[in-house]
């Protein structure tokens, strides 16, 4: 746990090498099964406390501070269940495994009140966990709206707890493929640098100092004419972390609307630099997932193809340098 317990799971004693951390960052590593949005929304209707009265998510802990925690009763999913077609990759009572497709947003948001992958769930299972809330029941880990690939959703309250440690805890093995420009200059690498919200850009995610830690591990699958497939293992899951990572070492994905900008205008083929400029979002792609079976504990391993729109992208780059 990240912080000494006090007499109950849900009372701690701040130590010393805590102090300074934000309310709601101390709470979310005290208890990996709980996400930092939610501590913060508990914090603020006055679920969590601090040294006995109500704090703010961003208050800065004192060693010796008492947090006390009072997680409200899980709401009934108010979702509306919608018969929107699944690829479903595995399932069974525990947990369910998507070919997430591009396009699909994950849960419902601002802007995004129906059609999600979560009122597609609710539709298939009808069992999912409560454990995520009214908006996100049975999420786990998220994808960005024009990522592809692998999720997970569970489908019981403990299943959702040991999925959940198994993503915080970052013993779970994630690989994705993704088209970048340029050519990688060696096999493999890995990218270690923190990462935070852009000072100016707020939309944005940037490499920031004193940002939070992230890694990530690249390979080069294929060189291409001004570009590259590229396998990637981020060991954290920062915002975009992947994305943020490659553009930083100066190999955007093809495609990124956040932070590639129009470099297909330096390709040398003219092929090459049409195929880029019409893919309509980030050439990225969650491929496989390895994670520990929430009830056996035996690992288990997703895999989704590639989508018939990174193929055809990787068709035209090959072809383009044939």
């Amino acid at each position: 746990m990240a912080s000494e317990e006090v007499d109950t799971p849900h009372r701690w004693r701040v130590p010393p090498e805590q102090e300074g951390l934000r309310l709601d960052r101390f709470l979310a590593e005290a208890n990996p099964a709980w996400s930092r949005s939610q501590v913060a929304r508990w914090i603020r209707d006055g679920h969590a406390i601090r040294n006995g009265a109500p704090s703010k998510p961003g208050a800065l802990l004192r060693a010796g501070d008492v947090v006390e925690v009072t997680p409200p009763p899980i709401a009934p999913a108010q979702l509306l269940p919608q018969a929107i077609p699944l690829d479903i990759l595995f399932e069974d009572e525990y947990l369910i495994a998507v070919n997430k497709p591009p396009g699909l947003v994950i849960h419902p948001a601002a802007g995004n009140p129906d059609g999600t992958l979560v009122n597609a769930l609710l539709a298939h299972c009808r069992d999912l966990s409560g454990v995520g809330g009214v908006e996100r029941p049975g999420i786990v880990h998220r994808l960005d709206k024009d990522t592809s690939g692998v999720l997970i959703a569970a489908k019981s309250d403990a299943a959702h707890r040991a999925l959940s440690l198994a993503f915080r805890w970052r013993t779970t093995d994630k690989r994705y493929l993704a088209v970048v420009y340029g050519t990688m200059g060696a096999g493999e690498g890995v990218v270690d640098r923190p990462i935070a919200r852009h000072p100016i850009e707020r939309q944005r995610m940037a490499v920031v100092p004193g940002g939070r830690p992230a890694r990530t591990l690249w390979t080069l699958r294929e060189a291409l004419p001004g570009t590259s497939l590229v396998e990637c293992r981020p060991v954290t899951g920062r915002t975009h972390q992947i994305r943020v990572h490659l553009a930083h070492i100066g190999h955007a994905v093809v495609g990124d609307p956040l932070y590639a900008g129009r470099q297909w205008r330096s390709l040398p083929s003219a092929a090459a630099a049409a195929a880029c400029r019409a893919f309509p979002r980030q050439a990225l792609h969650a491929w496989r997932l390895t994670i520990a079976h929430p009830k056996s504990g035996a690992p288990i391993t997703f895999e989704a193809p590639l989508p018939a729109d990174i193929a055809a992208l990787l068709a035209a780059l090959r072809q383009a340098g044939a």
